[in-house]
């Protein structure tokens, strides 16, 4: 299935964010920027649940640090799951070429 980017074409869609309707425009199909709005849109809520302040203005800002912190340990993770693979294959090709230079013998 082609997507919007790869047809060279943008979508645009509306989506409500906390109680306010955005016209969201991108390259991504329909569906994947309403994904988006409803992360973003469930995130400012749990946000609001746990503060005082009622300015939609700072919730957000308080939500993008929620998600950016989410980001961040999510590429964290993921660089470590990159570095162990890459200690394995390395442990992997060590033990094979030591296997093959025993059966050359």
């Amino acid at each position: 299935m082609m997507n919007a980017a790869a047809s060279g074409t943008a979508t645009t869609t509306e989506v409500e964010i906390f109680g306010a309707v955005y016209s969201v425009r991108g390259d991504q199909e329909r569906e994947y920027l309403q994904e988006l709005a409803k992360t973003v849109d469930r995130t400012m809520r749990q946000v609001a649940e746990r503060v005082t302040t009622q300015d939609a203005a700072r919730i957000a800002i308080l939500a993008a640090l929620n998600l950016a912190d989410e980001l961040i340990q999510s590429q964290r993770r993921q660089e470590g799951e990159r570095e162990r693979i890459t200690e394995t294959v390395a442990h992997l090709a060590g033990e094979l070429q030591r296997a093959l230079d025993g059966q050359a013998r």
